[in-house]
């Protein structure tokens, strides 16, 4: 069923524009709190500073391209191990490290331009990198409905998952009107109003918190040692931030080539202000690309509400912090699987967009080596040991995918049968 686009520039009225923001929350939440927890930052001031970043992020763009920010899970392994000696100061004078490499890397290729991302990453190649992001994702959604603490979810845990799933299938593909464009939101109330009827949800912690306060804001302290462990891996975000970009220009039909330095920069100056504030370095958000792709939602007037509503429950509304907090993990793991299957179907539509020869042995290889490679590297949290790194999966699979098509020779008869 088609459904109408709205596009980057579009303006809603706030109260369509207003949900459709809380949609966009919701959908980063579960990732903007669990990653700050494993690194030993607060989660308060990881959800604020997401909407900072945000913020900061559409201002560098000019309000082009819809997207949100939140903590990156790359950094996870190289802080933990900083931290044992840095402490959360030492670690953020790295996160600020890591956000001035984004920076760098912002200015070069606003001078070198963006040729090379023809020749080092073509169609092809780019669609195996997206591919690994969406079915990447995969397993953090599956956890969320399928585990609870390591173990095997109970059956009021799989059917509130299976419901948010099904809601959200329904009114993409069903609902009129507002029900059509907020399909993960809608998915989320059934599923937590059943949650609550099942008695997953504690709302002691809601009752505890007070109506307002201050963020826990920890300011860095410079450590050398912190800052050449966890810094550089700003340049493996690198990769990833290119292909999110890549595949909200294929959703929105834009070349955003030309605004790739501002996008970087945009990133870096995120990842700058939380290392300044205490909270893990930003990048681009999968999981709200997913929404953008269900919704067929592009305006950036609806990230500047996800954005607010981040900054105040994150940084002075301890009470509204608690109450998200309560939202079960199979409320937002089922809500998530139509999502993550649209950005590895992104993927795939690039391919048939650039009319790539999938009958062609060698675009078979260099598509389906890595991709499996890092699909699975993703899913068990594998990383290959470099000295005190470990380069996750997605780098593995954008690094393979990239040599491949630089070695492998463009044989007219390599043809697979």
């Amino acid at each position: 069923m088609s459904r109408k686009t709205i596009g980057v520039e579009e303006k809603l009225p706030p109260i369509q524009a207003l949900p459709l923001g809380l949609q966009h929350f919701l959908s980063m939440f579960g990732a903007t709190v669990l990653v700050p927890m494993l690194m030993g930052f607060s989660p308060s001031v990881s959800v604020m500073c997401s909407g900072i970043g945000t913020a900061l992020y559409l201002l560098v763009t000019r309000g082009k391209i819809p997207s949100y920010l939140g903590p990156s899970f790359s950094f996870i392994g190289p802080v933990v191990m900083a931290s044992a000696t840095a402490g959360a100061s030492g670690v953020g004078s790295a996160i600020v490290g890591a956000g001035l490499i984004f920076i760098l890397c912002a200015l070069v290729v606003r001078v070198v331009g963006t040729d090379w991302i023809t020749r080092f990453i073509p169609a092809v190649v780019m669609a195996e990198i997206i591919f690994v992001i969406g079915c990447g994702l995969a397993n953090t959604a599956i956890n969320d409905v399928f585990l609870c603490d390591g173990h095997e979810a109970s059956w009021p845990a799989l059917v509130v998952g299976l419901v948010a799933l099904l809601v959200v299938i329904f009114c993409s593909c069903f609902g009129k009107r507002i029900f059509s464009t907020i399909p993960v939101l809608m998915g989320a109330v059934v599923a937590y109003l059943l949650s609550w009827a099942f008695g997953m949800v504690d709302f002691a912690p809601v009752m505890e918190a007070a109506w307002i306060g201050l963020p826990d804001i920890t300011f860095p302290a410079f450590d050398l040692g912190a800052i050449v462990l966890v810094s550089p891996i700003a340049l493996v975000v690198v990769i990833e931030h290119i292909g999110h970009l890549f595949v909200i220009g294929s959703m929105t039909g834009r070349n955003y080539n030309p605004l790739l330095w501002r996008s970087l920069l945009g990133d870096g100056l995120a990842t700058t202000v939380a290392g300044f504030l205490g909270a893990p370095p930003a990048t681009t958000f999968a999981e709200n690309i997913g929404v953008l792709s269900v919704t067929r939602v592009f305006a950036t007037q609806v990230f500047w509400y996800a954005a607010a509503a981040a900054f105040i429950v994150g940084g002075f509304c301890p009470k509204l912090g608690a109450l998200v907090g309560t939202i079960p993990d199979p409320v937002i793991g089922g809500a998530s699987i139509v999502i993550f299957g649209l950005i590895a179907c992104n993927a795939l539509k690039m391919l048939v967009d650039n009319q790539i020869d999938m009958n062609s042995m060698r675009n078979i290889i260099v598509f389906g080596g890595p991709a499996i490679v890092g699909i699975g590297m993703q899913a068990l949290g594998a990383g290959i040991p470099v000295g005190d790194y470990s380069i996750p999966g997605l780098a593995v699979a954008a690094l393979t995918g990239i040599a491949l098509n630089l070695v492998l020779p463009n044989c007219s008869n390599s043809r697979a049968d």
